[in-house]
């Protein structure tokens, strides 16, 4: 089975203005309102493509019963833990035309020490050999910094495929632990290293440090430049983004495409258990997100998988 973990889950509020001005009326252009969060979006994706899994996390309020309830009518299933006080966070997104999106995020409930603990213990229940877990999303303020630590030291990741997908201080501090794959994006990788990677070398000298550290795969995505992956058998795959005409010829929304790419590398993997197919589904899911009005679905990543 494969379980996501997200402790930030979100109601995200996406709106396009066209012309903005602090202190007078905005009028909104276009609006959505979508469930979010790295494991939720990794979720829904795994779901799409037909990959049965199961969603983590804590929620809590009027907005975690939402959250719970539009991923059960997305065909998803959910262990969430609900929280007694406060509400899962409104994260509210604001998109001008030619102009990079700009985000405000809520600061979610407190979760208590005991409740971390409680999680963990679950968790160790839970997750078997030959189990996947994929932690990723940022950590809640009240909860410890080495959250992520504390899971896996419970988990036997030499038999559990272990994904992560987090910032780059969470993310170097579970590479002792030795996961399967780890998805920094460029600018997280750079960020790990204290500078700006342009070069293909750079980039993937960058990704084999992370190795010795502990990463066994480490897939890098780039955006529009699509992504390269550095294997614990020394193979190196790089790729652009793919396209296809049959969907939008504009970026639509970049939010998820990071999150399509884990959920599209792991249904491409778990099929033959092959690099090249993980490789190439997570291309495809993480293309075709962005050019897609919230994530894509299986039909319209296997548009973009078959594109010659």
């Amino acid at each position: 089975m494969i379980y996501t973990v997200t402790f930030n889950p979100s109601l995200d509020y996406s709106i396009r203005i066209d012309d903005f001005a602090f202190g007078g009326l905005n009028r909104i252009g276009e609006e959505a309102i979508r469930v979010g969060g790295k494991g939720i979006n990794v979720s829904i994706v795994l779901n799409s493509l037909g990959v049965d899994n199961i969603a983590l996390g804590f929620v809590a309020g009027f907005t975690g019963e939402h959250i719970e309830e539009e991923m059960k009518r997305l065909g998803c299933t959910t262990q969430f833990t609900q929280l007694p006080e406060g509400f899962s966070r409104i994260n509210v997104k604001l998109n001008k035309i030619a102009e990079p999106q700009t985000e405000m995020n809520g600061q979610g409930p407190s979760v208590s020490p005991e409740e971390c603990r409680q999680f963990i213990e679950r968790l160790k229940q839970t997750v078997k050999e030959g189990d996947c877990l994929v932690l990723s999303g940022s950590i809640p303020r009240s909860m410890p910094r080495d959250m992520y630590e504390k899971i896996l030291e419970t988990i036997d990741t030499k038999h559990v495929l272990v994904i992560v997908d987090t910032n780059s201080d969470l993310l170097r501090r579970t590479l002792p632990y030795h996961p399967f794959l780890i998805k920094p994006n460029l600018i997280e990788l750079g960020e790990i290293f204290g500078r700006t990677l342009t070069e293909y070398d750079d980039i993937v000298g960058c990704a084999m440090h992370l190795q010795e550290e502990g990463a066994r795969n480490v897939l890098v995505s780039m955006g529009a430049d699509g992504a390269i992956l550095v294997t614990e058998e020394g193979q190196v795959f790089s790729s652009p983004a793919p396209k296809t005409d049959d969907l939008s010829i504009e970026l639509i929304d970049v939010n998820g495409a990071g999150d399509s790419m884990v959920a599209g590398f792991l249904a491409g993997y778990l099929e033959r258990h092959s690099m090249v197919d993980g490789f190439a589904k997570g291309l495809a899911a993480g293309s075709a997100t962005v050019y897609t009005a919230g994530l894509a679905d299986k039909n319209q990543i296997n548009l973009v998988a078959q594109r010659k």
